[in-house]
């Protein structure tokens, strides 16, 4: 298999798709706040929750749901904060991913990346993390 990259490059694409991939990972665990409430460890992330108090109308009082999911919808993220964050970090990871994944078929077919295109690349993944 030919190849367009310098050894540098090929170090450079496998550091760049473990780098996304553990990007991604971080992104859609719900780990990123940890706490108690109601005496139980919860936890959230952008879009993802687990142990989240719900309100049960049959006997009028607050209940935790001990399991983890998505919010229902986009807005149904709890603050403008948190879905701004969801955007942007879901953005950076589709930039980091599509970077590293150039960067790995850079290893396999020669005359993909150039000089240029790595410059380029690397602004990019500047921009995605």
């Amino acid at each position: 298999m030919a190849s367009s990259l310098t050894c540098a490059g090929v170090v450079w694409a496998f550091l760049s798709f473990l780098c996304a991939a553990a990007s991604c990972v971080g992104f859609f665990m719900p780990y990123w706040l940890l706490g108690s409430q109601l005496e139980k460890s919860v936890s959230f992330g952008t879009f993802r929750r687990c142990s989240y108090p719900v309100r049960d109308e049959s006997r009028q009082m607050t209940v935790m749901v001990e399991q983890c999911g998505r919010y229902a919808s986009f807005q149904a993220i709890p603050s403008a904060e948190w879905r701004i964050c969801t955007v942007v970090t879901g953005l950076g990871c589709g930039l980091l991913l599509l970077v590293a994944l150039t960067a790995l078929m850079g290893c396999c077919v020669s005359e993909l990346i150039s000089r240029t295109v790595g410059r380029v690349a690397g602004s990019i993944q500047f921009l995605g993390g």
